[in-house]
């Protein structure tokens, strides 16, 4: 059953969306070298809570903390802890917000500090590129939101691209529709066929998180029940925005 938004609840969405954005500019500041990932899960909950809202995540399907922090070649829901970032790191960090009973979700990738722009397949340059793709995969997929479209046109963007990019595709983990819960229908697979999966209307919600890797798109879970890494080992990138589907298009909810 997917849950169709009425206007107020979308602009309900957009201040927790505004307040989630604002968290992730922030935590991208504090990504350096030297901090640990529980200490940016502290600062997101404080600030989470400091703005009236609740950190989504805390709790969800037992998971123990507001932010999943993912380094390297983890590639979502890592748990926090003192883990030590040290520069030449990937960092994913997702975060959740709750507000006035509607949920907004997004992630970002960070580089962690300076290192050689050179030097094989996990080199500073190649992790660069693997970010910016990941980031622009999330963009191309944005722009094929829209009335009458389906989540086959998104996936299949997102997957040509990445693709054409020869980056790995996560295909075992997807997006998803939002709303009163974390996870709504309907699933927003990052590679598919054009015309195939949900048609998009006005007053969905989705969340589009493409997840590319270096290497191959196999996964595997961790003993903690919770992080999922990629089976090769190599490095992943994550990036995700909560959206409403409007007349006019797309109109992403976790932007400032």
């Amino acid at each position: 059953m997917i849950s169709i938004k009425t206007q107020e609840e979308i602009e309900i969405m957009a201040e927790g969306g505004k307040i989630l954005a604002n968290a992730l500019k922030q935590l991208k500041i504090k990504a350096v070298a030297g901090v640990t990932t529980l200490e940016l899960d502290e600062f997101a909950e404080n600030y989470i809570l400091s703005c009236g809202a609740l950190p989504a995540f805390k709790g969800y399907s037992g998971f123990p903390n507001a932010l999943c922090a993912s380094v390297n070649e983890v590639i979502v829901h890592g748990v926090p802890s003192d883990y030590i970032l040290k520069e030449g790191d990937i960092v994913k960090l997702d975060l959740g917000v709750l507000y006035k009973g509607f949920n907004t979700d997004s992630a970002i990738t960070v580089l962690v500090g300076h290192f050689p722009a050179q030097g094989g397949p996990a080199s500073g340059w190649e992790k660069q590129r693997l970010l910016k793709a990941t980031q622009k995969a999330l963009r191309l997929g944005i722009k094929k939101v829209r009335p009458g479209n389906t989540t086959g046109d998104i996936g299949n963007t997102i997957e040509r691209f990445a693709t054409d990019q020869n980056f790995g595709i996560v295909r075992e983990l997807t997006g998803h529709g939002i709303g009163k819960k974390v996870h709504e229908e309907p699933e927003v697979l990052n590679y598919g066929k054009r015309g195939t999966g949900v048609k998009l209307v006005e007053g969905m919600v989705i969340c589009i998180e493409p997840m590319l890797t270096l290497g191959d798109y196999k996964i595997k879970k961790a003993n903690d029940g919770f992080a999922y890494s990629t089976k090769d080992g190599s490095v992943s990138a994550h990036f995700e925005h909560t959206i409403a589907i409007t007349k006019n298009g797309a109109r992403i909810l976790t932007e400032i």
